[in-house]
């Protein structure tokens, strides 16, 4: 449901050519980011300052980092006006004039938004998992993190495979039965494939040294002669090797003492509260037609740093849903309620405006890697920078092509009528 913002709320800029007081940045909320860079853009023409420009100058620099911002939140790492550049790049800013003036010529309006974006991703602070490999050459994953379509089987998979140097398609994530999952954080605020590939990262050593104990006792050594290198457990006194899914089999021919009576089965808990913080630029043009309102999207750029990507993939496709999120609730979204009776108007999808497939382009995404610190693979979290920024450089978009009627704001959802209202009485004004 749409949230109307007439006048953003925000603290001011930083006095121009000076250090930033403010660190220029908002929450991840993306009506935050709305205000914030709607703001930017108004401060901007007020003050006769090209956008970029001031944007630019309240940008924190890599050197600054880790940078604690004026309400206490410590930004671990970022490139952020690195990322403005390329998204301007990719999406062809120096050719906007030429597609403007070819816009001009068949009667349209074509107007260009940026809106820069950092995200503060945190959520429940505990994670555990559970790690078996089977003598059946299954490799069991337990993990208190549901997934609601992001592909949570995949990465996790993807990160267990690595670490311990077995088959991704050995690996089966088991998830959502309470009877076999006995705690974890769950999956919302950015948090699973950080909090996730942590807690495995922090079980992957503990599976290594207890396959090395139960090397040992298959090879008749100590487990201080048994090394493990490219994903085999050798000892310099045998020519066998084995990697983890053979010594299970092995374990199976052993008379294991009480401390190895369960095989090759860690678990492992992690407790983690610093946050993270994604972060990331969009760049968005749209044509209006001055005589209906309507408003069309035709480029569409993103650029997002999550830190470690480990399945891109999934981490573009999880980008280009929350673009349409974001762009639904800029341009279609809205709950209308007869006044009289208190009977909605949108009562199915029928009547309530949604993104569709028709009333956008391709996107262009782009990932940045900009590893955290505060985690052992540097993850941020991906998924929802697609939808933050997007409220605003849609807007912001609108009305750079209006603003030849003065007009300096756009109400959300900027519909048809929405749009087609404003310059109607931005051309009353004028000709009073």
């Amino acid at each position: 449901m749409n949230k109307r913002i007439d006048k953003p709320p925000g603290k001011p800029l930083a006095t121009i050519g000076q250090p930033p007081t403010n660190a220029y940045r908002s929450s991840g909320r993306p009506e935050v980011t709305f205000a914030i860079e709607r703001l930017i853009d108004t401060a901007a023409t007020e003050m006769g300052i090209d956008r970029i420009a001031l944007r630019r100058r309240n940008l924190i620099a890599p050197r600054a980092m880790p940078y604690t911002n004026a309400v206490g939140a410590p930004y671990d790492s970022g490139t952020y006006e690195a990322n403005m550049d390329l998204a301007l790049r990719i999406a062809d800013r120096d050719g906007f004039k030429a597609r403007r003036k070819a816009a001009a010529k068949r009667g349209k309006l074509l107007g260009l938004g940026l809106a820069n974006y950092v995200e503060s991703s945190i959520g429940a602070p505990k994670e555990r998992v559970e790690i078996t490999v089977r003598p059946d050459g299954r490799v069991n994953v337990v993990i208190g993190t549901q997934p609601s379509g992001q592909g949570h089987e995949t990465s996790f998979a993807q990160v267990v495979a690595d670490l311990l140097a077995v088959p991704v398609d050995t690996i089966d994530i088991i998830m959502g039965d309470t009877d076999i999952v006995s705690a974890g954080g769950g999956s919302h605020s950015g948090r699973s494939m950080r909090h996730a590939a942590t807690v495995i990262a922090k079980a992957a050593p503990d599976m290594i040294a207890r396959g090395k104990q139960i090397a040992a006792l298959v090879l008749q050594t100590t487990a201080d002669q048994i090394e493990f290198a490219g994903g085999r457990f050798a000892s310099p006194h045998s020519n066998r090797t084995f990697d983890l899914l053979d010594l299970a089999k092995e374990a199976t021919r052993l008379a294991l003492p009480a401390e190895l009576k369960d095989g090759l089965t860690v678990a492992a808990d992690n407790e983690m509260h610093d946050p993270v913080f994604p972060n990331g630029c969009a760049v968005c043009e749209v044509e209006v037609d001055p005589d209906t309102g309507g408003v069309t999207i035709t480029r569409y750029t993103a650029v997002d740093d999550v830190g470690r990507c480990i399945n891109p993939m999934i981490v573009d496709g999880q980008t280009h849903g929350g673009i349409a999120q974001g762009v639904g609730e800029a341009m279609w979204e809205q709950c209308t309620i007869d006044a009289g009776s208190g009977q909605p108007l949108c009562g199915s999808f029928m009547d309530y405006g949604m993104p569709r497939s028709n009333a956008l382009p391709s996107f262009t995404t782009e990932i940045v890697e900009v590893l955290s610190p505060t985690n052992p693979l540097g993850i941020k979290a991906g998924g929802e920078g697609g939808t933050t920024p997007a409220l605003a450089v849609v807007i912001n978009a609108i009305v750079d092509a209006l603003k030849a009627y003065g007009i300096r704001d756009i109400t959300m959802p900027a519909t048809p009528f929405t749009v087609w209202q404003a310059i109607q009485a931005a051309k009353a004004r004028h000709q009073s």
